[in-house]
């Protein structure tokens, strides 16, 4: 589809691949720039004992905003401070052992210039990220971090585009960089976004498991009849079986049962022994929970039982998957 302007056309498609061209030619010039301050501004985040306060106005602010998200996402304390509210009394929300990361494409923000004298009077590290090192905010910051754009993708070279991408990845750099630091693991990402995909994805057996006194734990010398009525109190379907030392022994389902009773079995007289499934099918606490979904999945069973050192520690059924929003 053309767009006719006057007398000339624009093809939506070309303008949309030059911008994207434009844009990687600024991510490929900020890599050129990446040198020994990256390294610097990493490692001042990686010690420091406070958060990182994030701070830009306009473009700049909402970019910000998003790179202070991801760094709270992924291990490292971080929020975003409006540098227009931070001189009407925000500042207050910076505290010892803070550090600041100041971003603006010009490095003349005047909201930005206003607040960093006294950031800097109360002994912050500035780290700052501009699109000029001789800018003033590059050069009253401890740290400063050059983007490199060369030029907008705007035909006009004003609207911040290229430049503001370019943050936007300098700033995911710094995230990922801190994070393979720290070591920080899928886990540890998980316990960031419990409602998220991934939070579910990596949910353990422990956080849905039931425990104590709502598990059906029977003997194997209980009475079937006793045992019928365990399995029918607590609800599971089924009733674990311990021996004499606690240790697991068995477990019984309405599967074994029906099949118990099918060969002939009487539930008023027979034992619980007769009729439970030997060495069942255990999982750890630790197990993550699609893990578990999986063995009942292959072995067409609905229940496990948790284990540690062979002692039942809880149980685990397939509507508690279900509820867990795993699948």
């Amino acid at each position: 589809m053309e767009v006719k302007t006057g007398l000339k056309s624009k093809d939506p498609l070309k303008i949309g691949k030059r911008v994207l061209e434009e844009e990687k030619k600024a991510i490929e010039n900020l890599i050129d720039a990446l040198d020994e301050n990256f390294k610097k501004a990493v490692e001042t985040i990686a010690t420091t004992k406070g958060k990182v306060i994030v701070t830009g106005m306009g473009k700049s602010g909402h970019v910000g905003q998003k790179i202070a998200a991801t760094l709270a996402s992924t291990g490292t304390p971080a929020f975003f401070l409006h540098p227009a509210e931070a001189i009407h009394g925000d500042l207050g929300m910076i505290s010892k052992g803070d550090v600041i990361l100041a971003i603006s494409n010009s490095g003349e923000t005047p909201e930005l210039l206003a607040i960093i004298p006294t950031i800097k009077r109360w002994g912050h590290k500035i780290i700052s990220i501009t699109n000029n090192p001789e800018s003033t905010l590059s050069k009253e910051s401890h740290i400063h971090l050059f983007l490199n754009v060369e030029r907008e993708a705007c035909p006009h070279n004003l609207a911040p585009t290229s430049s503001s991408t370019a943050t936007l990845a300098l700033g995911d750099a710094l995230a990922i960089a801190l994070l393979e630091l720290k070591g920080f693991t899928p886990e540890d990402f998980a316990r960031f976004h419990p409602g998220g995909s991934l939070g579910k994805k990596l949910m353990k057996v422990s956080e849905i498991m039931h425990t104590g006194e709502k598990l059906p734990l029977v003997k194997p010398e209980t009475p079937l009849k006793e045992t019928v009525v365990i399995m029918s109190e607590k609800g599971f379907g089924c009733a674990v079986v311990t021996d004499e030392n606690e240790l697991l022994k068995g477990i019984l389902t309405d599967g074994d049962l029906r099949r118990f009773i099918k060969k002939g079995g009487s539930i008023d007289t027979g034992k619980t022994a007769e009729a439970m499934t030997l060495s069942p099918k255990t999982v750890s606490k630790e197990m993550l929970v699609i893990e578990a979904l999986e063995i009942m999945e292959r072995y067409n069973i609905t229940v496990l039982p948790v284990v540690e050192n062979n002692k039942p520690i809880g149980l685990i059924h397939m509507h508690d998957i279900l509820k867990s929003g795993v699948i």
